[in-house]
């Protein structure tokens, strides 16, 4: 798949999340879990999520630690496994995944080729946003890489 790359800059944003571990297998469940979590959280709270889904991935040892939930409009309040946390906001540079999950580390390895390519180098965690829900034939999924410039001399 061709991936388009653009460089985008975004405000960061309040979010209400669930962190953990899973390993790669386990990635789905942990999203489901954490996903419906968030969602009661904040209807008890009587908030609504402020945007799609999201999840950031760091590297642990067996597999990922994850932050998974949604953007918020105001502050959360820790609830439960549910604490508050936040979308980045500055530069990113961003793709659109088309298709199966289990695809997507090629979109990453076209975002980190563009950072590469056009002087730019990762400046934190990526993330993805969910933009369909998982049971469509061809759900999106947004790549986000915040970066900065390479800075030379």
């Amino acid at each position: 798949m061709d991936y388009e790359v653009e460089l985008v800059d975004l405000q960061e944003q309040p979010a209400a999340v669930v962190r953990g571990e899973a390993s790669p297998e386990g990635i789905a469940d942990f999203l489901g879990r954490a996903f419906g979590t968030v969602m009661e959280a904040l209807g008890r709270q009587g908030m609504a999520p402020a945007g799609a889904p999201f999840a950031r991935y760091s590297m642990s040892d067996g597999g990922f630690h994850i932050e998974a939930g949604f953007p918020t409009e105001g502050s959360f309040h820790p609830t439960g496994d549910v604490v508050a946390g936040e979308v980045p906001g500055g530069h990113a540079a961003r793709t659109v995944h088309h298709g199966a999950y289990d695809d997507l580390p090629a979109a990453y390895d076209a975002v980190g080729d563009w950072l590469t390519d056009n002087g730019f180098v990762r400046s934190g965690e990526p993330w993805e946003s969910y933009v369909d829900e998982p049971d469509v034939p061809e759900p999106r999924t947004l790549v986000f890489f915040p970066c900065t410039t390479v800075r030379h001399g």
